[in-house]
């Protein structure tokens, strides 16, 4: 797998985190630490994503 596959593949599962947590925050249903690490999971991704895009 290129870099460049690799970063898309990891930009895809950050905004799919992402879009965990903003549903997990406005349902009632999800505690706060399950969103907690969702975040932790997003931040991660993050990090790798500027790391390999540098």
């Amino acid at each position: 797998m290129s870099i460049g596959a690799h970063l898309e593949e990891l930009k895809r599962k950050h905004e799919i985190l992402a879009r965990k947590v903003e549903e997990g925050q406005r349902s009632p249903g999800v505690s706060d630490l399950d969103i907690q690490e969702l975040k932790k999971q997003k931040l991660r991704l993050k990090e790798e994503i500027a790391r390999l895009d540098s």
